[in-house]
């Protein structure tokens, strides 16, 4: 099966996503993903399935702390796991659109 990237490597088919697939486009931005970054995706993932938008940063801290409390909903910690733009990243790791704000 061949899958489509658009042309900031996202995915184009939200249906193709994978945890494997995941894994593959995150060393491809240099991210080994680990337990931490999964669940992190999973949250983005069901935020967007509620609001069929990816969270810009402001709604993923906030989305982070409800599900996963209050040291795991912070910039920095999101920062760390996801250098650069946290919500980019989780983003297109998570095989979903690039959230509207970011460049």
């Amino acid at each position: 099966m061949t899958i489509a990237f658009d042309e900031e490597g996202f995915l184009r088919d939200l249906s193709a996503w994978s945890t494997e697939l995941a894994v593959e486009i995150a060393a491809a931005e240099g991210i080994t993903l680990t337990e931490a970054h999964l669940e992190i995706i999973t949250v983005v993932r069901d935020f967007y399935h509620q609001y069929q938008l990816s969270p810009a940063m402001r709604p993923l801290v906030k989305a982070v702390t409800l599900a996963l409390g209050n040291d795991k909903g912070k910039s920095i910690y999101l920062m760390k796991l996801f250098p650069g733009s946290p919500a980019k990243l989780i983003a297109k790791i998570g095989g979903l659109p690039k959230p509207d704000n970011c460049l």
